[in-house]
């Protein structure tokens, strides 16, 4: 019989079947730079504006039911007319509703926000919790609706992280791929909700990857891009604001104002900050004290800030319609200051009483009245060399915003296209830089940093510090059958002097361990039940807790270096 040897078409097909194969490895660990890794990233991005578009929506439509408006713009003007106890009961209503959904769906009853989207990208391979994320966009949702001082921008980029979270999974991607997934959503959705594609592309590499990775920048700018098309095609291409008059300074000799305005916005933004801590922690010891339930903490919340909305309803919802007030010079002096005295005292009740939101619609609002109120009493004091006051507020709205998020790059141009002012540059540059370097030196960076900081996630000093807390001790030891164990006599004798660590811990808690002990490796144990002898795991050794180290900083440098 003749040997007719291998089919060829069998062969043809196990090549195509290996190239693929290789082709979806390739995207799964180098996707960024792969031109097929685009589409998905346009995919990603379209998804991501879509959902901003439906939320933005979504809240429209539920203000426009509770306080009968056919003009979201002007709400303060419809909510004014209404009956005192229906502004009182709607954020009531709201806290209850959003307490349940936060109850049910959520750990602590707290809605997830940009700060648990940076930790995911950090250290969570660029995924976020998916069932707490779409509780937290409709808590969000409804405490926007019903009467809550907080911003939409928060809720949507975390909701944009699910997606990305989703897509991710779904192609199993990981390391720079899904990280940089995770920031094509971000940038996407704030393109979505501001109309700006250049902030949001920076803002997801400057806020969310807290790198500027070349790799990085193709596939955002295509996601931001998608995300602003979206905008783009339902409220058409105009500003968020639209300025009376357009700001010019009037002398170059004005920019010290700028300088002082900065450090104004600076110290304005750190008290925002450390009202909002203030105000968790002290309903948190409130609630234990009196027993309260986690689903009645938003409802007390809604009831503290009805009383407010009744004398002033500037603070209902992101606040927009009162931000174009102070922009284009149409309040007095002691309006701007009890509006930013009442403002601040809003957003703390709201984001202390976990009701859902974000803070970048009401550090905008407050940076606009500060600035305001620096600006007329700087022109009125200094006539002969000032230009209009108008120019101090739009300075102060992206000084005060960018101490807030601890972004001076994206927030200065989020201003810049939101109002369409770009001969401003200059001044709102000026005032940017000291209020963030200001600020910065007073929390921990940023706000969402700083609140990730009071969890115990390092992430603000950089990969050097929270890289440890990324490797369980488990799986970097050495177990009893490695090759270069540790003697178990010697094991034993450490264990028999309290000298161990378990195997769950991080190597952040291992690595003090040898500092303090000096010793070549510390025992890893299971610890039993009271009054049983700790099961004995292995032995991790300090040269193979700095091996890990040191391999987790390389990568990390070569991705932000790619």
């Amino acid at each position: 019989m003749t040997d007719r040897g291998p089919n060829p078409n069998w062969s043809l097909l196990n090549e195509v079947v290996v190239s693929c194969r290789n082709g979806w490895r390739v995207l799964r660990h180098r996707g960024p730079g792969q031109i097929q890794f685009w589409f998905i990233a346009l995919a990603v991005g379209c998804a991501s504006g879509f959902a901003a578009l439906f939320f933005r929506k979504g809240i429209e439509w539920l203000q426009a039911t509770l306080y009968g408006t056919d003009d979201i713009s002007a709400l303060t003007q419809f909510a004014q007319a209404l009956p005192w106890y229906l502004i009182l009961l709607y954020p009531i209503c709201g806290g209850l509703v959003v307490g349940l959904i936060l109850n049910r769906y959520t750990e602590a009853g707290r809605v997830r926000s940009v700060a648990d989207v940076i930790e995911g990208a950090a250290l969570r391979d660029g995924r976020v919790e998916v069932k707490e994320g779409l509780a937290s966009a409709a808590a969000s949702l409804i405490t926007l609706g019903s009467g809550g001082s907080s911003g939409r921008e928060g809720p949507v980029v975390h909701l944009a992280a699910v997606i990305a979270t989703w897509v991710n999974n779904l192609i199993r991607a990981n390391g720079i791929t899904a990280r940089d997934l995770l920031g094509c959503a971000v940038a996407a959705a704030v393109s979505a909700s501001f109309n700006a594609p250049i902030a949001g592309a920076l803002f997801a590499l400057e806020v969310v990857l807290r790198h500027f990775a070349v790799h990085a920048f193709a596939p955002i700018v295509i996601a931001s891009a998608a995300g602003t098309v979206i905008n783009r095609l339902e409220f058409g291409d105009v500003t968020e604001f639209i300025l009376i008059e357009e700001g010019v300074l009037s002398f170059y000799q004005e920019l010290p104002a700028f300088l002082i305005l900065g450090l104004v916005c600076g110290l304005m933004a750190v008290v925002l900050m450390r009202a909002i801590f203030f105000a968790e922690d002290l309903a948190s010891e409130g609630q234990a004290r009196l027993g309260l339930p986690r689903w009645a903490r938003p409802m007390v919340a809604g009831a503290l800030l009805g009383g407010i909305a009744i004398y002033f309803p500037h603070i209902i919802g992101v606040g927009y319609e009162t931000t174009s007030l102070a922009l284009t010079g149409q309040l007095v002096l002691h309006e701007v200051v009890v509006l930013a005295i009442v403002k601040t005292a809003a957003v703390a009740i709201t984001m202390g009483g976990r009701m859902g939101g974000g803070v970048f619609s009401p550090s905008l609002m407050l940076g606009a009245l500060v600035g305001l109120a620096f600006g007329l009493v700087a022109t009125s004091v200094f006539p002969e060399v000032s230009g209009a006051e108008t120019l101090y507020a739009l300075a102060g709205m992206g000084a005060v915003s960018a101490a807030v998020l601890g972004a001076p790059i994206s927030t200065t141009l989020i201003v810049f296209e939101l109002t369409g002012d770009w001969q401003t540059g200059l001044a709102v540059m000026v005032a940017v830089s000291t209020s963030t370097a200001l600020a910065s030196r007073l929390v921990d960076r940023s706000f969402f940093l700083t609140q990730l900081e009071r969890r115990n996630i390092h992430l603000a000093a950089g990969p050097q510090a929270y890289l440890l807390s990324m490797f369980r001790v488990k799986n970097v030891m050495r177990g009893p059958d490695h090759e270069r164990a540790a003697p178990r006599d010697q094991i034993w004798e450490a264990i028999e002097r309290g000298i161990l660590i378990e195997g769950d811990a991080t190597l952040e808690e291992a690595m003090p361990m040898f500092e303090d002990t000096t010793r070549l490796f510390i025992p890893v144990v299971k610890l039993g039940a009271r009054g049983e002898p700790p099961e004995m795991l292995g032995a991790l050794f300090h040269v193979d807790a700095l091996r890990a180290y040191n391999r987790a900083l390389a990568a990390t440098a070569a991705e932000e270096h790619s």
